[in-house]
């Protein structure tokens, strides 16, 4: 009996982890006797395999060679939106393109976008497994990349202080996160950034430079070496005034959302024009001896844009075990004729899954959360809303051990 096939794609940004769902997904569909077939540049490749040979069969040697503590993916990625594609034919047109390998699900690893897409390919009877994949984490479960994306967001806002110490400097780092602010939060708070601004949270630059003064001017106060910094960490979907921050493009992605650009250089010219007119900054910079008319009479204000970095480069632990777990346990409810759904773990034996649709609503950062920090110093452009933590105790708790 000739062995059935699946495909495994990858679709949406790239991310940390991804290697490890295509490996993973492969070697249990051998396991199980199917044969494996990669299709290459994600939606894009599979609206085109009647046409052409844009598979590849993920064989044990083939998949030697993939590394899944490389971030991104090595069978491509691209952002296509099958349903806004004019074809009227499109749906037929990619049937028939599976019919040509003999492929009868898809093993699907994405964000919110690409879940959209397999929630329609399944109604339109194109099997398909959902694996969460996004490293803004704003998916209802964790997704594959988020962890990764923290750890180099971290790292580089931690050591950006360096250079802001050296120069008395405020420095704005831009991070990913159009609509949620998880990254940005824990990052910014790994990193011990002194103010944190996300999408969640409408920002008032007032605050923001009340905070940054106080804290800039009482640094220099007290370091004997007369250094002072100050560190912001900014969500790339940021609102000021119920508008977006951007540089203005506004160009829009083939999924209709606004490509972000230039939040980190709005922020910086809004800080910089407060610092230049603030008469006690000035004061102080001469007090501490190092005031100079038109050249340094207060803080330079500078943005960093880390940008694809933060997705690219080495794996966290978490991401690739994540990823493992996940590719197997697609494969485990193709194989129990299960499709339409998103993989969310694999559980005391049990393969654990939600419906796509549920899985993919957004998912923003907990205010309660913000609060905590709040109270711990942690600026996050607003005026700190007092609250007070109450503590329960959890009767039936769900641990999750590595």
């Amino acid at each position: 009996m000739e062995k059935k096939a699946i495909g495994i794609l990858t679709s949406g940004g790239d991310c940390g982890g991804l290697n490890a769902v295509v490996k993973s997904a492969a070697k249990m569909a051998i396991t199980m006797g199917y044969r494996p077939y990669a299709i290459l540049n994600g939606y894009a490749g599979l609206y085109n395999l009647i046409d052409h040979n844009n598979v590849l069969e993920l064989t044990e040697e083939l998949l030697e060679t993939v590394d899944i503590l490389r971030a991104g993916s090595r069978i491509g990625n691209s952002r296509v939106k099958i349903s806004a594609i004019s074809n009227a034919t499109k749906y037929e047109r990619i049937k028939q393109g599976l019919e040509k390998f003999k492929i009868h699900a898809l093993v699907i690893a994405g964000g919110d976008d690409t879940g959209s897409v397999t929630v329609d390919l399944n109604k339109n009877g194109i099997a398909c497994i959902h694996v969460p994949k996004t490293m803004d984490l704003d998916l209802q479960t964790y997704s594959v990349g988020g962890d990764s994306s923290i750890n180099r967001s971290a790292e580089i806002i931690h050591s950006v202080k360096t250079s802001a110490m050296s120069h008395n400097r405020a420095m704005v780092v831009e991070v990913f996160g159009r609509y949620a602010g998880h990254v940005a939060m824990r990052a910014g708070l790994a990193a011990e950034a002194d103010c944190i601004l996300i999408p969640e949270i409408p920002v008032d630059f007032d605050v923001v430079f009340e905070h940054m003064r106080e804290r800039m001017l009482k640094r220099l106060e007290n370091s004997a070496l007369g250094e002072t910094h100050y560190t912001i960490v900014a969500a790339e979907g940021l609102r000021f005034d119920g508008e977006l921050l951007s540089d203005g493009s506004m160009e829009t992605d083939a999924f209709g959302h606004v490509k972000m650009a230039g939040i980190g250089k709005a922020i910086r010219k809004i800080l910089a024009k407060k610092v230049k007119a603030d008469d006690v900054i000035k004061e102080a910079y001469r007090k501490k001896g190092i005031f100079v008319e038109g050249m340094n009479e207060g803080p330079e204000v500078r943005e960093v844009i880390p940008s694809y970095l933060t997705r690219s480069g080495e794996v966290s632990a978490w991401d690739a075990c994540y990823g493992w777990d996940m590719g197997a346990a697609a494969m485990v409810l193709i194989d129990q004729g299960i499709t339409g759904v998103t993989v969310t773990g694999f559980e005391q034996g049990h393969v654990a899954y939600v419906k796509t649709e549920k899985a993919i609503v957004q998912r923003f950062v907990d205010e309660e959360l913000v609060k905590l920090y709040e109270k711990l110093g942690v600026c996050f452009g607003r005026r700190p809303v007092d609250t007070k933590i109450d503590s329960h105790e959890v009767k039936d708790p769900n641990w999750n051990y590595i």
